[in-house]
């Protein structure tokens, strides 16, 4: 980097921080700093939808992996996503939106108290929080390897610069700070991949041109749909775990819906976002599979090589911009992860912990929303740190592994809960389900792998968990049911047709003004 890069990049963290100081005036209440008070055009949730299940990780991690196997990295990532978002845009968007319009809920897990029971809300609230540290611990350490290759710092430095800068806009402008921002990461990014793509296109005339280069022999293998440890069974597995994670089991996904004034806009904006997903990353992923031809990873798993290909094809100012586009993935997805973490933990946890915080004024509850922001990202910085340590062995392990394999017995109690289908699982479904299935990771993962020859491979690593939870929530239901007339109400309130937003609150919720009590 040069001046002019270097230009390009404070020019770039200023206007971010300039976004949040603006969109500070557009907070009042809790329900604004979480929600956007449900005033969100659809488009621009749809824009901060996709754009906030990006990070840096792509770069670093699934670059890698398109480096090592070529297309697979599109077909088991990017498409189950897009796939995923598209159904849930039917079964998920408009009943998430009906969370906050008819419960009038600021936090996707609050109404869990009263679908389920208190114990079941606090188990899947703090797992998630937990779960949500690590993730965006790798978050961080995914952008800081990218800016150590480029400016040389340390990969402290690295978390601190960008988790700082996050903490700043997030903090002040909430939800509509993380969109307007993503709005304009998303335009960044655009003509960052677009030069990208470019720049790699024109270097093809020396390897066949951009259809003959799939001859060559660092290509071989490159154009299989699934290979190595990316096969069916991770495929359909990843695919399930998308439907959830992206349509709000991972929280700050749902909070784009909730944030949109009528479920019908919420479906259209998911409907966004899975176009989105499926056509952008194309062009992100093209300059990966050819980076065997132009580059040579200096790292065993490929991690550096798009940004070693960045160095050697990009001039300066447009690797500023291409640099920014990096960063602009990560603070987008961690922004967004923070606020809907900060929301969990003053409107679930916070209520349960103190009596005080039952009676917060709108003033004091915004405090500690802003709070709460900065305490998560600080946390997650610190576990950025350890993010190479045997525990997680490197990014993408934490981002498939611990993230991917975790999450369904996390987001399945709460996303089939939405569902009339499953109005019998209750509580006891819930929590065993969640329970077992986070047994059932630990398992596969440690005791079992340690005592097979290479481990448990990866598509049972992912899958396992999932489908413990899944087969234990439908059994249960059945064997146990628990359909009060109090739960069936809450899901006749989320699942009933026409888009009117004045509704009855739900039996025992609260005003999306004050936090939910106990």
């Amino acid at each position: 980097m040069n001046g002019l890069d270097w230009a390009v990049l404070i020019g770039y963290f200023g206007v971010m921080v300039a976004i949040g100081i603006w969109s500070h005036k557009r907070v009042d209440n809790v329900s604004d700093f979480f929600t956007a008070g449900g005033k969100m055009p659809w488009w621009l949730s749809g824009i901060s939808h996709h754009m906030s299940g990006y990070s840096a990780v792509m770069f670093t991690g699934y670059a890698g992996i398109a480096y090592t196997y070529g297309v697979t990295s599109f077909v088991t990532w990017s498409f189950p996503i897009a796939l995923g978002i598209a159904i849930g845009s039917k079964l998920f968007a408009p009943r998430i939106n009906r969370l906050r319009s008819r419960l009038h809920v600021a936090s996707p897990l609050e109404y869990l108290k009263n679908r389920y029971n208190l114990p079941t809300q606090q188990a899947l609230a703090w797992s998630g929080m937990l779960l949500k540290i690590v993730d965006v611990g790798a978050k961080w350490a995914a952008i800081a390897t990218l800016l150590s290759v480029f400016t040389g710092i340390s990969l402290n430095q690295g978390i601190l610069i960008t988790g700082g800068i996050t903490a700043i806009y997030c903090t002040i402008g909430g939800l509509w700070a993380d969109a307007l921002t993503e709005l304009g990461q998303f335009v960044i990014q655009l003509l960052a991949g677009i030069a990208m793509f470019v720049a790699v296109v024109a270097k093809l005339g020396d390897y066949g041109g951009f259809f003959g280069v799939w001859d060559e022999p660092a290509l071989q293998g490159h154009g299989k749909p699934l290979v190595g440890p990316y096969g069916t069974v991770f495929l359909l597995a990843f695919l399930f775990i998308k439907l959830f994670e992206y349509n709000g089991g991972m929280l700050n996904q749902a909070q784009r819906y909730m944030a949109t004034a009528t479920p019908k806009e919420a479906e259209r904006s998911a409907r966004l976002s899975a176009i989105l997903w499926l056509v952008w990353p194309l062009v992100l992923f093209f300059p990966m599979w050819m980076s065997p031809l132009l580059v040579e990873s200096q790292k065993p798993d490929g991690s550096d090589s798009y940004a070693l290909m960045t160095e050697q094809l990009i001039p300066h100012g447009l690797l500023g911009l291409v640099i920014v586009g990096f960063f602009s993935h990560t603070m987008a997805m961690c922004s967004s992860d923070a606020n809907a973490i900060a929301a969990v933990f003053t409107r679930d946890c916070a209520p349960v912990l103190s009596a005080r915080a039952r009676a917060w004024s709108q003033r004091s509850g915004l405090i500690a929303a802003r709070i709460a922001t900065v305490v998560f990202l600080g946390l997650s910085m610190a576990a950025a740190t350890q993010v190479n340590s045997p525990t997680f062995k490197d990014i993408i392990t934490v981002v498939i592994k611990w993230v991917a394999g975790l999450m369904g017995p996390m987001a399945i109690p709460m996303m089939l809960g939405l569902l009339r289908p499953f109005r019998r699982s209750g509580p006891t479904a819930a929590l065993t389900s969640w329970a077992c299935g986070l047994f059932a990771f630990w398992l596969v993962n440690y005791p079992i792998s340690w005592n097979i020859d290479g481990g448990v491979p990866l598509q049972y690593q992912v899958s396992v968990p999932l489908a413990v939870s899944l087969v234990l929530y439908i059994l249960i239901g059945f064997l146990k049911p628990e359909d009060t007339p109090e739960r069936l109400a809450i899901i006749e309130q989320i699942n009933s047709d026409g888009d009117g937003a004045a509704a009855v609150a739900a039996p025992g919720s609260k005003d999306a003004s004050s936090p939910s009590g106990v």
